[in-house]
């Protein structure tokens, strides 16, 4: 059986992150199965410079990210989403907007590195084990049977992948 490509959408308040890493690991290492997006619930505007730099760091182009609301993509062509992911507490406990195509969602939080205080070189190594964490947790994604999994074991996995 043939995959197809998986849209998946990761959430936080700020969408300056978190989010954005995800979406960048998620579109580097599906290649071409997975599409990553991210959106927060409260944006803030802009991507934080060290998740853009650590992005570059595992080789993925920076361009083109930027700070945006979830309304994004509950709205008339938006794509429709295979699952959702918060990724940090705030937005996990908001009331989401409702998603088109009735997406898996699952919470994978992780604690915000942004809110780290102290030097630049602390401040990034946050984002470096915010984006570690991420990647893992994506690669797990990744090495899931999606097509042959019945819709409440696939549930399950994607929960259970956020607890590690």
């Amino acid at each position: 059986m043939t995959e197809r490509t998986y849209n998946v959408l990761f959430v936080c308040t700020g969408n300056s992150a978190r989010s954005i890493l995800a979406e960048g690991l998620l579109n580097h290492l599906g290649q071409g199965r997975f599409r990553g997006f991210s959106a927060g619930s409260h944006p803030t505007g802009r991507v934080n410079t060290h998740a853009l730099h650590t992005l570059k760091q595992y080789g993925i182009p920076t361009d083109g990210f930027r700070s945006k609301s979830w309304d994004e993509f509950s709205q008339y062509g938006a794509p429709e989403l295979d699952f959702v992911f918060t990724v940090c507490d705030k937005a996990a406990g908001e009331v989401c907007p409702v998603w088109p195509g009735q997406p898996m969602t699952a919470h994978w939080g992780v604690a915000d590195p942004v809110a780290v205080e102290g030097t630049e070189e602390r401040k990034q190594q946050a984002i470096r084990d915010t984006a570690l964490t991420l990647k893992r947790r994506i690669e797990l994604l990744l090495s899931l049977p999606i097509y042959k999994l019945d819709k409440v074991a696939l549930q399950k996995a994607v929960r259970d992948i956020g607890q590690k």
